[in-house]
């Protein structure tokens, strides 16, 4: 019965859509990484991204690419990059699709970050990453 599936909650990773400098250190960017706050490792780790929404402009519908990251084992305490990101996209949503074995059950989780939220304003320091500030979910 449907009643007796159990599905686990997620806590301790997040995602966050982070400024940095480029590897050249010329301008910044945006990144967006995993985080495992977990004191055990993931494995398997496996991200869908895309992002949706609506062109204020032409009241367009607006839908990305869908793409898929294989990331393997995140360490315990430690960051993934998933992918880069620009900044085009930060006027519709933006949506992480995480799924990952911690031990032998598998747990799934989605992350958006909701139109216009990934803004300077909502920027705090991230969680393991030193000097670095970003939007983290």
């Amino acid at each position: 019965m449907k009643k007796d599936i159990e599905i686990p909650s997620v806590e301790g990773v997040s995602v966050a859509v982070v400024k940095e400098l480029n590897e050249e250190k010329t301008h910044e960017v945006y990144n967006v990484y995993i985080l495992n706050l977990k004191e055990v490792e993931l494995t398997n780790v496996m991200v869908s991204s895309k992002g949706y929404g609506i062109n204020s402009l032409t009241e367009e519908r607006i839908n990305t690419s869908v793409l898929r990251h294989f990331l393997g084992t995140i360490g315990a305490k430690s960051v993934a990059k998933i992918e880069p990101i620009v900044e085009e996209v930060f006027g519709i949503n933006n949506e992480y699709w995480v799924s990952f074995f911690e031990g032998d059950r598998m747990f799934d989780k989605k992350y958006i970050f909701l139109a216009e939220t990934i803004i300077e304003s909502n920027m705090i320091a991230v969680p393991l990453m030193q000097d670095v500030r970003g939007v983290v979910i």
